[in-house]
């Protein structure tokens, strides 16, 4: 009977083990960075908090698999109380769901053979229209890719007010007719606009081909699989006492654990592939970790090697817009890289609430930084924060 029982307790404590990957932690010196260059990140962020630029902050820097710095700043909460930041506090992503939310769920079912990155929307979408030159008549598809690198055309947001007069909320379908049929900017691929509609169809596309939420397709098969505990979407229970307010709202509760933007709160019930994702840093690290390590990490792989690089490298025919596929590498939204990191290769992306998450895979470096600007008003900016801090991560590499 104890040998029973001290059998299922290893069993237990094994299936824990698995489900709670943190990464290993060394010091800067053992990671190659210089202690007293790197520590210069907690004047920058206790300034932006002093400033009033933010409430609070944590900060994750990786090298090479490893987590070298990992620390929380400021509050997690102003309004209608004060909580001090901890470094599990979770934060709505905003668009860094983008790349970590569907671009990767997405790019999983490129490498099944589901779907190629050439193949016309209108394949998976019933009814999406086309560019239709206005003089000639003559029409271009929007491509799969076209999405995925913000050149579609596509407009950068679509009226959710008008949308649900007409039709009610949530109403994921309503918002899918009108992106199908709107009008289109440009012609695919001759220019950039930044689309957070490019990223709804891609949720659609992917729901129509698995028969998945794209919510629980992501969590399944990204998520879980990497032991981010603590990343999902419309967090609830134990999760949701650890996740940061944002917005104060006119009834005068902050808006918790339902996602800032209004497309993916009002119309796709938090489901949605423009945003929606909560996280940690500790989970974002792990991710990074794998995207460091050809797309595996700790034994568990979410994307093959030659899908990563095909990935994170700005395709060819847009090489001046400077988007890869579903991250963002040197292109005008690009400030959080810094200065300093590789000029092309270095992809990431950042979020409306505050959010930013970016790799350098040639230094193997990944820096982390989790703000709520928008509480409890949205007035804050970050864009100066960001590359500031991605330049001391940079200039305290050594070796």
């Amino acid at each position: 009977m104890k040998r029973l029982f001290l059998s299922l307790l290893l069993v237990t404590l094994t299936v824990i083990s698995l489900s709670s990957q943190t990464l290993p932690r060394v010091s800067p010196e053992q990671a190659g960075m210089d202690p007293s260059r790197l520590s210069q990140v907690d004047r920058i962020i206790d300034e932006s908090i002093m400033s009033g630029e933010i409430p609070g902050a944590v900060l994750a820097v990786v090298r090479d698999g490893k987590m070298v710095y990992l620390k929380a700043y400021g509050n997690k909460s102003i309004y209608p109380s004060q909580e001090k930041m901890t470094v599990n506090t979770i934060f709505d992503l905003a668009s860094v769901s983008k790349p970590v939310g569907t671009a990767i769920a997405f790019m999983q079912l490129v490498e099944q053979g589901r779907i190629r990155l050439t193949d016309n929307v209108s394949m998976y979408i019933p009814g999406f229209q086309p560019w239709v030159d206005t003089t000639t008549g003559r029409k271009i598809d929007i491509k799969v890719a076209d999405l995925l690198t913000h050149t579609s055309g596509l407009p950068p947001y679509a009226p959710v007010a008008t949308i649900v007069e007409k039709s009610g909320a949530p109403n994921p379908a309503a918002l899918m007719e009108w992106i199908s049929t709107c009008k289109r900017d440009f012609k695919p691929t001759s220019d950039f606009q930044y689309s957070c509609l490019n990223f709804v169809t891609l949720q659609n596309i992917l729901q129509n081909v698995t028969g998945m939420k794209l919510m629980d397709y992501s969590k399944k098969y990204v998520f879980d699989v990497l032991g981010m505990k603590h990343t999902t979407y419309n967090p609830s229970g134990d999760l949701l006492k650890l996740v940061a307010p944002t917005e104060k709202q006119k009834d005068g509760t902050v808006l918790l654990g339902r996602v800032h933007d209004p497309i993916a709160n009002i119309l796709n019930d938090g489901n949605s592939g423009n945003a929606g994702v909560f996280s940690n840093a500790e989970d974002l690290a792990i991710l990074a970790a794998a995207l460091m390590n050809g797309g595996e990490y700790s034994g568990k792989r979410v994307l093959g090697k030659l899908t990563l690089e095909t990935m994170t490298r700005v395709p060819e025919n847009v090489k001046s817009e400077g988007r890869s596929l579903g991250w963002d590498n040197y292109s005008s939204y690009a400030s959080n890289n810094g200065n300093l990191f590789h000029p092309e290769k270095t992809f990431g992306h950042t979020g409306y609430t505050g959010t930013s998450f970016i790799v350098d895979p040639v230094s193997k470096t990944a820096v982390i930084l989790l703000a709520h600007r928008v509480h409890p008003v949205d007035k804050g900016s970050v864009v100066r924060l960001r590359a500031l801090v991605a330049n001391v991560v940079a200039g305290s590499v050594i070796k």
